[in-house]
């Protein structure tokens, strides 16, 4: 659900005292949709406030500003990023999402020439993109000039020359008549000329597939049926050879884990004949040590380094000693060098120098709340900071003599940025950004929202929680005497996921139009470590749903919103949260849930292989399954709704709304209901970004908001209210 990826009982609230919260503040430097029940049927009422002059701000109230951060900018803007490479000749490669182009995934390359235009590598019949565990990732590599993908409309592997670009892919893996077969996080193997990649097979089960390490030929003259190298538990990640090709280290995990809950680290070695004839486990099989090992990477001399979390509970570097099967720490901080195995392909670190008695890494992690990249001697056991405008670092790759590194911070949007290093690889010289979601966004900087990191107190004495906070911004109003600004509480999916302060649009279309809006990292959330990450076992649906509120009244008290216009929205495991915060607890004034979770039962029975345990660890017993479901308790919504919708969601079906829809009209709450055919777990393409995001804005408006929206939206009929 990440539940990006990506249900109680009545439970009494403790009352909020706002002298009791403690808190700490940082900023940062840094086709139409189908709408099956109801269709557009009036113009909004709203009046647009005339544009003032720039010398000039407007008295008008929160909600009713104009802004040139309008949906289409924000649409227009929600380019995704699949992954980066470099090949043979140093450009980079990276794989984009295009919203404009319903979603499409395709490779694009970095012109040759610094005043060249980018070039897509991906011709136009095919997009990049692998379902391996319904949220993908890892869909593609290069070694020199070799392209392997994955192709989203059939799911088979296909290679491609990048020294020619007449150059047609050829494919590697069997027509099976549909995308029933899936392969992610693939590496070359040129001792044996061949492939070696995560497989998911579908063909028996949708729900129960076969998950294994294969290898698939590379000479594309005869296509056979991948060759299995590793199976039989299942789940597998990270495939990863080292130089000579002799020994693969992998992850694998079994169910009733997720891979951030427990899994193990293993060493197969290869035979001349291709095949793993030994197998050593390097970490994880030790029943008292609770861990989850990810990122396995060999150095140039052979070394197995990986990340793990088996001392502090932080996500640390950690060296395998092959000789005596000793583990060893390399660095320990109480911070995460990595994150949740949500997708395939997660690249944190990256060796950039080797010496006969050392290695020199770049990595990245996550301490209180922002990122940091950093150079690492594991002789010496400390990194040196590298100075870069980013506060958000998610992958590193490396380069001729710079770093890959993808990243965002308060007024930088997701972007890949090249970082030049100096001589001795401690210092960065330069800082270029190579793309970005949004090349055009700093035209609206002076709208820009900043990041509050906010700690607040939790229901649990002594405990605290964290959130962005985005205050109203906008240089051409102001808000009238003291009103004090609506509030948009955002519950991210997940549940095992973390909100970041970084710039994002979404968010600015609405603190720009006089909205406050909060990004919670309620317990449960990651980037805090194990113990924070587990406060949500088996109290899924209590403790994300009591920070959420909070945080919202900690705000209140805070005179930083309005009490009467708190409304919260989230998608997926969000949602969920979302629809239980309406359902068992009244803080909040109306809601919209995005794909989100109403029937966890439901969910459980029909949901993908990868989660279909998941929330057994997160909710618990049978009558915690009934109890914590909103749609079981539809009587004690109170509030409005609105829910949008994928008809090809695989991973939280569309049942899963029309259910709730049904409920809450037959109940007669304010509810309005949209579907979107073509889109999945998640909305690609740029018209359901944009309706989805409008529809939010006018609908709490009319509800609850008191006032008008200044753009010209047409709201959708509301059941129980039109």
């Amino acid at each position: 659900m990440a539940l990006s990826i990506s249900s109680i009982a009545t439970l009494t609230l403790t009352r909020f005292s706002s002298s009791s919260f403690n808190r700490i503040s940082k900023r940062f430097s840094s086709r139409a949709p189908t709408n099956t029940h109801n269709r557009p049927q009036m113009s909004s009422s709203s009046s647009s406030p005339t544009e003032p002059k720039q010398s000039e701000k407007i008295s008008a109230p929160y909600g009713s500003w104009k802004s040139q951060i309008t949906a289409d900018v924000v649409s227009g803007a929600s380019k995704r990023l699949g992954g980066t490479a470099v090949d043979s000749l140093g450009r980079l490669i990276w794989l984009e999402s295009r919203p404009s182009e319903s979603g499409r995934a395709v490779l694009v390359r970095e012109p040759d020439r610094p005043e060249g235009e980018p070039v897509d590598i991906t011709p136009k019949d095919y997009a990049v993109r692998t379902l391996a565990q319904e949220y993908g990732g890892g869909a593609f590599s290069v070694s020199g000039d070799t392209l392997i993908f994955s192709n989203y409309k059939d799911q088979r592997l296909y290679k491609q020359s990048l020294s020619s670009n007449d150059s047609s892919p050829v494919p590697l893996t069997p027509d099976y008549g549909g995308p029933v077969v899936s392969y992610a996080d693939g590496v070359f193997d040129a001792r044996f000329n061949r492939f070696v990649t995560v497989q998911e097979d579908r063909r028996q089960s949708s729900t129960n597939s076969t998950t294994t390490i294969v290898t698939v030929g590379l000479d594309g003259k005869d296509i056979r049926e991948p060759k299995v190298l590793v199976g039989g538990t299942d789940f597998y990640a990270f495939p990863r050879l080292d130089s000579k090709g002799e020994r693969l280290a992998w992850i694998e995990w079994c169910h009733p884990n997720m891979p951030w809950d427990q899994a193990q680290l293993w060493v197969g070695y290869i035979s001349e004949s291709g095949e793993v004839h030994k197998r050593i486990c390097v970490t994880g099989s030790d029943p008292t040590i609770k861990e989850s090992p990810i990122e396995p990477k060999w150095s140039s001399k052979g070394e197995l380094f990986f990340i793990t979390d088996r001392q502090s509970g932080y996500w640390n570097l950690y060296k395998w000693v092959e000789s005596n099967n000793e583990v060893l720490s390399v660095y320990s901080l109480d911070a995460e060098f990595s994150k949740p195995l949500w997708v395939f392909g997660i690249n944190s670190y990256e060796f950039i120098q080797s010496h006969e008695q050392k290695n020199v890494i770049a990595c990245s992690y996550r301490q209180n709340g922002r990122s940091y990249l950093g150079i690492l001697d594991d002789a010496q056991g400390s990194p040196s900071l590298l100075n870069i405008p980013f506060t958000d670092i998610d992958n590193i790759t490396l380069g001729i003599n710079c770093l890959y590194v993808e990243g965002a911070s308060e007024v930088d949007p997701l972007s890949v940025a090249k970082v030049t290093l100096d001589e001795d690889k401690s210092k960065a010289v330069d800082f270029k950004i190579i793309w970005s979601s949004s090349p055009d966004c700093l035209k609206y900087k002076s709208y820009f929202s900043l990041p509050e990191l906010i700690e607040f107190p939790t229901e649990v004495p002594g405990q605290t929680a964290f959130a962005y906070f985005y205050p109203p911004s906008n240089p051409n109003y102001q808000a009238t005497h003291d009103e004090k600004p609506p509030l948009l509480l955002k519950s991210h999916g997940g549940p095992t996921a973390e909100s970041r302060g970084i710039l994002n649009l979404s968010v600015q279309y609405w603190t720009s139009r006089g909205w406050a809006y909060v990004d919670v990292n309620y317990g449960g959330s990651t980037g805090y470590g194990r113990e924070y990450r587990e406060r949500l076992l088996k109290k899924w649906g209590i403790v994300d749903v009591d920070d959420c509120c909070s945080c919202a009244k900690y705000l209140v008290g805070s005179g930083k919103a309005d009490g009467e216009r708190l409304c919260i929205t989230g998608g997926s495991a969000g949602g969920y949260t979302t629809l239980a915060a309406l359902a068992f607890r009244d803080t909040f004034k109306a809601g919209a849930s995005l794909y989100g979770v109403a029937d966890l039962n439901m969910l459980r029975a029909e949901t993908h292989k990868f989660e279909s345990h998941y929330i057994d660890n997160l909710v618990g017993s049978e009558k915690d399954y009934y109890d914590r479901s909103p749609i079981n308790f539809a009587d004690k919504f109170s509030c409005p709704i609105i829910l949008f919708q994928g008809l090809e969601d695989k991973v939280v079906p569309p049942d899963q709304a029309r259910k709730i829809y049904e409920a809450l009209k037959e109940k007669g709450l304010p509810v309005a209901h949209v579907e979107y055919e073509g889109e999945q777990h998640g909305f690609r393409k740029a018209e359901n970004i944009k309706f989805t995001l409008e529809q939010q804005m006018v609908f709490f408006a009319r509800l609850v908001g008191r006032f008008k929206v200044a753009d010209e939206i047409n709201p959708i009929k509301i059941d129980n209210f039109d």
